[in-house]
């Protein structure tokens, strides 16, 4: 459907055609008309389809309904919340971009940077607000800002913000937030924590589930490469190397893992970075700069840039160690195949990681291509193979071939055997039958 046709106003129209939108995703589709018409919204959809236009675009019509006078000062009138800096940096990107016909304000204020910045911004007045729930409860206890005006709350990924142990702070939020809102609920699942927010805020959302998991089979070549945990560091890098791979974004459980892999990297002869929660703001920023221009071939990361990090044709995708959690491997593979594009997740699975790749099967609803890579095979299949082409172990099938060939001719026997004396017996009873017949004829 064109963007015509979903009730946009020229204004944003002519951006989103600037920026080569020619038609509304699937979930653009459904949600920007409910958001129009003040619905609150609980969306399921996979990443990379669109879900920030799908918001941004309507609530920046409707607060561009309500003008501001040039002498009084803005209050803040939307709240985007979100879980990570880099996803607040991008979604504050996206707003100032599709609002740059509009006249208004927007601010993002996140943990790692400076606060003066930040606060002088805001004591400038803003309508638009994109945080993350540590750093605006720091602005609020400073009195910086006030949120008794907000007219819509919007929770981008909202599954990982409840489920990330901000839990307490945006039950706090909601309470300073007035009753009387529209709320918007976006996140690829619909986790026991979204819903169970939704159901202590008090607010009956219109459900939109946008299946992505067809798209994503089709989008994104997925496959599962086997191998012993102490050679995924060595086939990592042989498979970059020898492919001629740049612009690798590799997955590792924890920031232990990420250094220790990055290094590796580094010391194949691969330019590499690194990326986790415990890097300042600004070597995650240069880091995240230089990945998309391209200046290092891999960026080594947590599964902190799983959500936030939106390059347009990253080409591969590799889960070093698959995440604990199954809904987060949509969201590393989620990062390849966007806009259209194909794109290609590889995940090393370890024999510890079997019963997570189960989950993350169950989650997708079809079961993952399942390969070995020639020279790094896990020990156990090397050993099972070599065993197939020993004598011992021929000898040992060809007797097992024959004890099954012997058991299935005494089993034969003994059936024929059953039958013959099962029929004896039916002969001896209708015999008896037979005479017991005549003697009583006799009489």
């Amino acid at each position: 459907m064109l963007f015509e046709k979903l009730g946009l106003v020229p204004e944003l129209i002519t951006t989103v055609s600037e920026l080569g939108y020619t038609k509304a995703t699937p979930v653009q589709k459904q949600v920007i008309p409910l958001v129009l018409n003040g619905k609150d919204v609980m969306a399921t959809a996979q990443t990379g389809t669109g879900k920030t236009a799908a918001y941004a675009l309507p609530i920046l019509q409707l607060l561009s309904k309500k003008k501001t006078k040039e002498n009084i000062k803005r209050v803040i009138r939307a709240l985007v919340l979100v879980p990570t800096r880099e996803l607040a940096a991008q979604v504050g990107k996206s707003i100032e971009t599709y609002g740059k016909n509009l006249e208004l304000k927007s601010c993002t204020v996140y943990g790692g940077v400076k606060f003066t910045p930040q606060t002088k911004k805001l004591s400038r007045g803003v309508d638009i607000l994109v945080a993350t729930p540590g750093r605006l409860l720091e602005h609020i206890k400073q009195d910086n800002l006030d949120l008794s005006k907000v007219e819509i709350v919007v929770f981008d990924e909202s599954d990982r913000i409840l489920d990330m142990g901000f839990w307490e702070e945006i039950v706090t939020l909601s309470k300073m937030i007035p009753k009387k809102r529209q709320t918007l609920l976006f996140s690829v699942e619909q986790s026991k924590s979204v819903k169970r927010f939704s159901e202590l805020t008090d607010i009956k959302p219109v459900k939109v589930t946008i299946n992505n998991q067809g798209d994503l089979a089709k989008k994104v070549r997925q496959t599962i490469y086997i191998c012993d945990q102490n050679k995924k560091t060595a086939l990592l890098s042989y498979m970059i190397g020898s492919r001629n791979w740049h612009q690798v974004l590799v997955f590792t459980k924890t920031r232990q893992s990420a250094d220790e892999v990055g290094a590796f990297l580094e010391e194949s002869g691969l330019k590499t970075l690194i990326l986790h929660g415990e890097k300042a703001h600004s070597k995650r920023t240069k880091a995240l700069r230089d990945f998309k221009d391209g200046t290092i071939r891999v960026l080594v990361a947590t599964d902190i840039a799983s959500r936030g990090l939106d390059i347009e044709d990253l080409p591969h995708v590799i889960n070093y160690e698959l995440p604990g959690d199954a809904e987060d491997y949509i969201h590393r593979i989620g990062r390849t195949g966007r806009a259209g594009n194909e794109g290609e997740a590889i995940s090393l699975v370890c024999q510890e990681e079997k019963s997570v790749l189960k989950d993350i099967e169950r989650l997708l609803k079809y079961a993952l291509q399942v390969e070995f890579f020639e020279g790094f095979e896990p020990k156990v299949w090397i050993e099972k193979e070599a065993n197939k082409h020993t004598i011992k172990a021929k000898i040992e099938r060809s007797q097992a071939k024959r004890n099954k060939t012997a058991n299935n001719i005494v089993g034969m026997r003994k059936k024929k055997e059953n039958d013959r004396n099962a029929l004896k017996k039916a002969i001896i009873k209708k015999r008896k039958k037979s005479k017991i017949k005549v003697s009583t004829q006799k009489k």
